[in-house]
């Protein structure tokens, strides 16, 4: 039994959603190529019913972890678009104060722990949130992301070990795209079917159509049922695709021309757009009134990392220690 149904309301908001995610990230993309951002930038477009449909199934209250493609993930989580994108620019608005930047978002309100750069980091980290809600007795869920790449990381062993020995509420999602940095799943592995890395540890493991927020959502909502009744974790390998490269720097000729065509057939946001439209869940001029709605979500973002300020120096010296008068070293 369902503990989120989906309903009408469910599908206005992921077309809402993923359109605000899809064109936050095309706008990235113009500005990284226009070098207002700067260094590391991984575009998150094809991608987002993995996200989307995974917050329909969850709380507000419930935490999330990712890599370094995460920009998609703080939007879902309530991070403004405003905070995201001065991160970007590296101002001092930004949701982790300009000293992030594309690859480290964070937001404690939010309970949104990043955005990590180094491969497979976050996994024994979404572990120990998980370790902590159960500690403190709540009924919150940590959703750990990480790509296919990530899960040949030895820290994911200990981190699965430990899950399933102490039944931690925490959902462990590989977000398959294919591959990894620019490494097909095909020449790094004889085991194709990630979600089976679970199987040797007893741990529930499934395939999902990532291209789906439906499938998405129903597998989330099942997992998350399964943590908060202390049954523990659960890994997911929730196959998508990205249709840029790993980065802004990837031209991503490992793949084909079709491959890529193909996969954009079944676009998400397409299909929750005719869906709305099929069902009359709302008609054209609604979808028209959205559209011109995340439009301005982005300008706004834009025009406010533009007008925000760079951090001081002696931010450099903040956010480091918890003491916060650490005896620094500054002559």
């Amino acid at each position: 039994m369902s503990a989120v149904e989906i309903n009408k309301d469910t599908y206005l908001k992921w077309f809402e959603s993923m359109l605000l995610m899809r064109k936050f990230e095309e706008k990235t993309g113009q500005l990284y190529g226009q070098q207002k951002i700067r260094g590391f930038c991984h575009l998150y477009i094809g991608q987002e019913a993995v996200v989307a449909g995974a917050i329909s199934a969850l709380q507000p209250e419930d935490s999330m972890i990712t890599a370094y493609r995460d920009h998609a993930h703080a939007l879902a989580k309530g991070v403004s678009a405003n905070s995201i994108m001065a991160e970007m620019y590296g101002k001092a608005t930004g949701c982790s104060k300009g000293k992030g930047g594309s690859m480290h978002m964070f937001s404690k309100e939010h309970n949104f722990y990043g955005g990590h750069g180094i491969v497979g980091g976050q996994i024994p980290l979404g572990a120990g949130i998980a370790f902590a809600e159960k500690y403190k007795g709540t009924k919150n869920v940590n959703v750990c992301y990480m790509g296919d790449g990530a899960v040949r990381q030895g820290a994911l062993n200990e981190a699965f070990n430990m899950a399933m020995l102490w039944k931690l509420p925490v959902i462990f999602v590989c977000e398959n795209n294919g591959y990894a940095m620019g490494t097909s799943v095909e020449r790094t592995t004889n085991m194709t079917d990630i979600y089976k890395i679970g199987l040797g540890f007893d741990m529930p493991c499934a395939p999902v159509d990532g291209m789906d927020p439906v499938a998405v959502h129903t597998a989330m909502d099942e997992a998350a049922q399964r943590a908060r009744n202390g049954d523990g974790p659960t890994f997911l390998e929730i196959r998508t695709y990205r249709y840029r490269g790993h980065s802004m720097s990837d031209p991503a000729k490992y793949r084909s021309k079709d491959e890529l065509e193909s996969y954009k057939t079944k676009d998400p946001i397409e299909a929750v757009r005719e869906t709305i439209l099929q069902e009359k869940y709302a008609d054209q001029a609604w979808i028209e009134e959205i559209e011109a709605k995340v439009k301005q979500i982005v300008d706004d973002a834009v025009k406010f990392a533009e007008e925000s300020p760079w951090p001081e120096a002696s931010e450099l010296y903040q956010d480091v220690y918890v003491q916060q008068d650490y005896p620094y070293v500054q002559d």
